[in-house]
C-alpha cells in the first residue's frame, strides 16, 4: 500500500493522497468494463479512490472519498465526511447534512433537519412555525448549532473553519434510498443530491441566499405546522 498525488507519485508519511493497493486481494479488473478497468488499475496497483494518509508507524488514516472532496477557489481540499457526521451526532435539530464547495468562495450545506425536536424546542418558548417570529426562530437555532463549531464556539477548534458552511439551505425532504440520495450503504449520493438541489445551492452564493433567514428557508420552515 502507498499514498500516491494526482500523478501517481508515492508521498511520505503524514502527507494526503489517494490510497493505492496491490496485492493477491486485488481484483483483476471490472468485469466487461475495460474503461473502468485502465482508470482504477495501473501498473497491477488499484487506485481506490480513498483519500488518506499513513503516519511514521506505519498506521493508515481514511479521510474520505476522492470523489466527495471540497475544493476551495484557491485549489485548497478537504474531506467533508467528518464535519458532516460530527455536526448531525451532536446537535439534536440536524437529521443530515451535506457540504458543498466546488472552486467557490466559501463553503456551503443542504441541511435535513430534525423537525419534530425543532418544534418542540419552540412550543417550549411559546413559538409556532406558522408564524414569521417562530419560523425566524427554527432557522437561528439552526444556525447556531452550526456556529457551536466555529472559533468562539462550544466545538471549536475541531475544523477549520473555512470548510464550515457560511450559507445553509434548509431541505423540506430527507436523503433516502427511496428517493436515490443514498447508496445501498446509506451513503449520500453527492452528485445526484447537487443535480436535484442544483437552484438552491446556486441561490446560496447570492446576497439574498446567503443569510439563513431567507424567504426559500422561511417557505420550507412555514409548512412544518
Amino acid at each position: 500500500m502507498r499514498i500516491c498525488d494526482e500523478q501517481g507519485n508515492s508521498l511520505p508519511p503524514g502527507s494526503r493522497g489517494e490510497i493505492v493497493i496491490r496485492g493477491e486481494n486485488v481484483m483483476a479488473g471490472y468485469w466487461r468494463n475495460e474503461k473502468a478497468t485502465r482508470e482504477a488499475l495501473r501498473d497491477g496497483w488499484l487506485y481506490t479512490g480513498d483519500i488518506g494518509y499513513l503516519d511514521r508507524d506505519g498506521f493508515l488514516f481514511v479521510l474520505g472519498r476522492n470523489k466527495s472532496l471540497l475544493i476551495a477557489d484557491d485549489g485548497e481540499k478537504f474531506s467533508p465526511e467528518v464535519i458532516e457526521e460530527t455536526i448531525c451526532s451532536r446537535s439534536p435539530y440536524i437529521e443530515q447534512l451535506m457540504l458543498h464547495n466546488n472552486q467557490s468562495p466559501y463553503t456551503v450545506a443542504l441541511l435535513v433537519p430534525n423537525k419534530e425536536a425543532l418544534l418542540r424546542r419552540l412550543h417550549e418558548q411559546g413559538l409556532s412555525c406558522a408564524a414569521r417570529d417562530g419560523q425566524e426562530a427554527a432557522l437561528r437555532l439552526l444556525q447556531a448549532e452550526i456556529n457551536a463549531f466555529r472559533d468562539d464556539g462550544a466545538h471549536a477548534g475541531l475544523f477549520p473553519s473555512r470548510w464550515l458552511p457560511a450559507a445553509v439551505a434548509v431541505l423540506g425532504e430527507g436523503f433516502t434510498e427511496q428517493n436515490r440520495f443514498l447508496n445501498s450503504t446509506m451513503k449520500m449520493v453527492r452528485g445526484r443530491i447537487e443535480d436535484f438541489y442544483r437552484s438552491r445551492i446556486d441561490h446560496l452564493f447570492t446576497a439574498e441566499g446567503k443569510p439563513i433567514v431567507n424567504p426559500r428557508n422561511l417557505t420550507i420552515v412555514s409548512r412544518w405546522e
